[in-house]
């Protein structure tokens, strides 16, 4: 068993918005991978334009640094629980991991998760204290916080002692001590290459490879990426993959690459411990093993936390159907999503009895709405229909899937939320008062329940509610759950939306369109301000008459419509409702247009 001194892997893992980007940036600047005069931009890692515009990792993405004459491979991570899936498949790749917790949020749903799954493949952990130049920062009692969940998923006494960093990634520096801050991230670095086990293996053994990632250039083709567990691996070396139906296929390795920094540079060679790309390998999967051909060995990959939320993606029907989509059949989209299965691990597919409809099934509702949004942003046009939860039979009792929530809520709002959340079979397991008039509230509560629930936090706090929430297990069914309590407004006629039409429709609730917008009978132009559905004619136009009254030609006031996310209109979504999804629209319709074939189909339910 050889061991590689001069070489260290480590993935940073935490909860959402606690700085994991951040700190990467400021540990490439100071590395020396950029040059003096190069523009870089901040979140350099999150280099997707979805990413740029939400302000989150959505991908897994791997970078390279040399710190002195040690090569550190790093691992940048979502910190969404519902791209939990991306964390869970590249913990292979690494011997350490960087716990970062924001010193005054401190533990998280998703750092319970992404801990957990650390501690059980038995990596080296690192404590980073991020942030520690927050107002109200309190890193001790974070740390405290810390070593308790440590205690709780019952960490090995070595995992338990980890040593703990204090950063600032925004400022650039890491310390010891939060009370003597540094000018750089040597503390941190230091602690890398002290503490994080070097890759181990055998050097002259047959190679084996485990694929973790799959890259795609539209110059060289499908890439996989891993890292080298036994052997050394060649260009122009004969391999072969080792599927997960036990078949095996025959490569050639063409071309490899490693990571320096944020490029990729081709090499030659790589042995134990290198995280690489191979290209000659066009059908390759995740979790697949590259192996010699004299010794097929497949490696096991690790166990991906199931689905928890499903959609029926289907073809668009509706009257406008093929205006403004490229690709709108069902063999487009029956491609698009298998093709997705390749590379987004804990998404599922399956077909359905129609051939124009397919089940998909992911972590949660910002899961499916980013890959609704990519494929969108692609020309795709669909629809999609209301998440459903997947239940489970366990020991014949329906078993339901439960969320622990936890909500930070300004104490004045604390009451509503608490009302809400309890009628949504919501059960409190704690809540603290913090600092600076918010308090945290935590909820076991069933997952079903927060579907459409984040607007109505949203309208409770006044915008100042902020909610995060993981799968916490499997539970008997609660029962039936009011989630949305106002009905829908209803286009009457095919046509243009006019100003006396809207005016005379938005007594009866909010609009979500105005003036000019093309609509179509069945259409959803707004919410009622009670339970029912309501069927409004937004098209209709003033009756032209020789008459003129004093004050009847007066300007029609309309009050500005309220505009619809891809999330809002998911969670808008009723049983009986679709999303109709193209690239330059998105429309609410009912399943069944017509007026009197709804009042039928509701009478015969």
């Amino acid at each position: 068993m050889n061991t590689i001194e001069k070489l260290r892997n480590v993935a940073i893992i935490a909860h959402v918005d606690h700085g994991k980007t951040t700190l990467v940036d400021a540990m490439l600047r100071q590395s020396g991978i950029f040059r003096a005069n190069q523009q870089v931009d901040d979140r350099v890692m999150d280099n997707n334009d979805l990413e740029k515009e939400r302000g989150i990792t959505i991908l897994s993405k791997n970078t390279s640094l040399m710190y002195g004459d040690t090569r550190i491979n790093i691992v940048d991570t979502p910190g969404h629980a519902d791209f939990g899936g991306e964390v869970e498949r590249v913990l292979k790749m690494v011997d350490g991991v960087l716990i970062l917790v924001d010193a005054f949020e401190g533990c998280m749903p998703q750092t319970r998760f992404v801990l957990k799954k650390a501690l059980g493949l038995n990596l080296c952990p690192i404590i980073v204290v991020n942030k520690i130049d927050r107002p109200n920062a309190r890193p001790y009692e974070v740390v405290d916080e810390v070593l308790e969940l440590f205690l709780e998923l019952e960490a090995t006494d070595d995992q338990f002692n980890a040593p703990v960093i204090y950063a600032s990634g925004r400022d650039g520096y890491a310390t010891i001590a939060p009370e003597t801050p540094t000018s750089d991230m040597k503390a941190l670095f230091d602690a890398i290459v002290e503490h994080v086990p070097a890759p181990k293996g055998e050097i002259d053994g047959p190679l084996q490879m485990l694929v973790s990632n799959i890259e795609f250039d539209e110059y060289v083709g499908t890439m996989a990426v891993g890292r080298v567990e036994r052997g050394t691996m060649n260009v122009g070396q004969n391999a072969v993959i080792c599927k997960k139906d036990g078949s095996t296929s025959n490569i050639r390795l063409v071309k490899m690459y490693e990571y320096e920094g944020l490029s990729r540079v081709e090499c030659q060679q790589a042995s134990v411990g290198d995280i690489v790309l191979v290209s000659g390998v066009a059908d390759v999967h995740i979790g697949e093993t590259i192996c010699a051909p004299d010794c097929i060995d497949p490696l096991p990959f690790i166990n991906i936390d199931e689905p928890t939320l499903s959609m029926n993606f289907s073809v668009n029907d509706s009257p406008f159907a093929g205006q403004d989509g490229q690709y709108v059949t069902s063999r487009h989209l029956r491609d698009r999503l298998f093709k997705e299965v390749n590379t987004n691990v804990s998404l599922r597919v399956e077909e359905t009895d129609s051939a124009d409809c397919f089940k998909v099934s992911g972590r949660g509702e910002l899961h499916l709405s980013i890959l609704i949004e990519t494929m969108r942003r692609q020309g795709y046009e669909f629809q999609v229909s209301k998440p459903q939860v997947i239940n489970k039979v366990i020991d014949g009792k329906m078993m339901e899937p439960m969320e622990l929530l936890v909500v930070d809520v300004p104490d004045e709002y604390v009451g509503a939320v608490i009302e809400k959340l309890s009628e949504r079979k919501g059960q409190m397991l704690n809540m603290n008062a913090g600092s600076n008039g918010f308090t945290r509230i935590e909820y076991n509560i069933p997952s079903r329940s927060l579907i459409g629930y984040r607007s109505q936090l949203l309208t409770d706090t006044r915008g100042n509610g902020i909610m995060n929430h993981i799968l916490n297990g499997y539970e008997e069914y609660k029962g039936d759950i009011a989630t949305r309590s106002r009905g829908s407004l209803i286009a009457f006629e095919t046509g243009e939306a006019v100003s006396y039409g809207l005016y005379n429709s938005q007594e009866r609730g909010s609009l979500f369109i105005g003036p000019g917008v093309e609509v179509y009978e069945g259409m959803v132009v707004g919410e009622t301000s009670r339970s029912e559905d309501i069927v409004v004619n937004v098209c209709k136009k003033k009756h032209v008459t020789n008459t003129r009254a004093a004050g009847s030609d007066d300007a029609l006031r309309l009050v500005t419509p309220i505009s619809m996310s891809l999330e809002n209109c998911i969670e808008f979504l009723g049983d009986d409702e679709l999303l109709e999804i193209t690239p330059n629209n998105l429309r609410i319709r009912k399943k069944i247009l017509d007026k009197t074939l709804r009042a039928k189909a509701k009478s015969k339910a």
